[in-house]
């Protein structure tokens, strides 16, 4: 498979970064590496746009990169954090005349089917977007002509799609990851994954568990998203990282091989 491009188009949590009516350091920032839009990526293969999670900042995130076509879309699963942009998809059925294809496991779909009830109705309301569910069993599958690999990771006790893409992997709301699962998983040039806070949660990795995993995996290159404000600022948290591993953010764009090169466009 070819070098896949990945933008970061957010890189926080459930809350974004800054937080509303926080004023801790992290939030009061001026990096802007510290400003996180809720998370998602952007992927470029084989000439198609594929998006993993349409959370509620889609439309600026949508704007911001001047996407202007889009393939398909990967659901990891249905937190509103991860599909509650779904409905600013018409702009893309506009633009290319026909139904946007969204890939999931049976309990995101079902969750999509009853949020956006409206764009499945039998008499639908002009201009509701168009939308054609695929729901995963957790087999490879063929996204528009891109074999991909789901890998099913727990979000406490919410089993979790995370996808593999030729030596990509992204992982977002993972706490547990089976053997077997984490076996899926091996051999890659890039590993994307949460890494909430510094302190033990519940049903996301923190710092210790992700940097765990990495060792564990060992990519050519790994990077740490789903940030929240607890983990604390780029600058600090770079500063504490091993070789290889970095904090994304927003605006960030790698490639999974080693000859494509980093793009930072917030120094350039």
């Amino acid at each position: 498979m070819d070098s896949i491009r990945v933008e970061f188009l957010g890189t926080g949590t459930s809350q974004g970064v800054p937080v509303i009516a926080c004023n801790c350091a992290v939030c009061q920032s001026t990096d802007p590496r510290d400003k996180r839009l809720r998370t998602s990526v952007l992927l470029q293969v084989q000439g198609l746009n594929l998006l993993i999670d349409a959370g509620p900042d889609l439309r600026q995130q949508m704007l911001r990169s001047g996407v202007c076509s889009l393939d398909a879309v990967l659901l990891t699963h249905e937190h509103m954090d991860h599909i509650a942009g779904i409905d600013e998809l018409r702009a893309f059925n506009f633009a290319q005349k026909r139904a946007m294809d969204l890939y999931g496991n049976t309990p995101t779909v079902e969750a999509v089917r009853r949020m956006f009830h409206y764009a499945f109705a039998e008499e639908r309301y002009p201009g509701t977007p168009e939308l054609r569910l695929h729901e995963l069993d957790g087999g490879p599958v063929d996204v528009a002509g891109v074999p991909i690999v789901p890998v099913v990771v727990m979000h406490h006790t919410m089993p979790v799609f995370a996808y593999r893409i030729g030596n990509f992997a992204y992982i977002t709301d993972a706490k547990t990851i089976l053997p077997a699962e984490r076996d899926k998983m091996r051999g890659l040039d890039v590993l994307v994954v949460n890494a909430l806070r510094r302190k033990s949660h519940h049903s996301h990795f923190n710092l210790d568990e992700a940097l765990e995993l990495v060792r564990d995996l060992a990519p050519k290159r790994a990077y740490f998203t789903h940030i929240s404000h607890l983990l604390g600022t780029h600058r600090e948290v770079s500063a504490e990282l091993p070789p290889g591993v970095e904090l994304a953010y927003d605006g960030l764009v790698v490639g999974t091989h080693p000859h494509v090169s980093q793009v930072d466009p917030i120094r350039t």
